[in-house]
């Protein structure tokens, strides 16, 4: 499992904001090329997020669908990757003061990623989730200091 702390200087309503517009997830997703539908009562229990994932050429098609929301808190996703397989993606919102301390874990569900989980996997999923978390913080922090 890769794990990913960010203290975000909005509040947790804020960065839920973000999180619950599912047209916007490719301003902070990395490696998200294009959000081709989010349904619209995302990001409820069963909803899904179509995106088209990749760089340059090398591209797939990505579905992410809700498994737990609970607003302003916790939001945990099933992104299924074909022929990669499934990863859990969870991220919490906790409130720190009047700022949102970010927790994001990622997990192989299912496929070649279980296998290859491990040491030099999850360090590079780190890596990744790490600039979306400063991607998502930019963002949130723009949006907080123009509101």
């Amino acid at each position: 499992m890769a794990r990913n702390r960010r203290l975000i200087l909005s509040s947790p309503s804020e960065v839920w904001s973000l999180l619950a517009d599912g047209h916007r997830y490719g301003e902070w997703v990395t490696g998200t090329q294009q959000v081709l539908a989010a349904d619209p009562n995302w990001p409820e229990v069963g909803a899904r997020l179509r995106v088209r994932v990749g760089a340059g050429p090398l591209t797939l098609d990505d579905t992410c669908v809700v498994r737990i929301c609970e607003p302003q808190r916790r939001l945990e996703l099933e992104a299924k990757a074909d022929p990669f397989g499934a990863a859990r993606i969870a991220m919490r919102l906790i409130p720190w003061g009047e700022h949102t301390l970010f927790i994001l874990d990622w997990h192989p569900l299912r496929g070649p990623g279980t296998r290859m989980h491990g040491l030099p996997v999850d360090y590079v999923v780190a890596v990744r989730n790490g600039m979306m978390l400063t991607k998502l913080a930019r963002i949130a922090v723009q949006e907080h200091e123009t509101a």
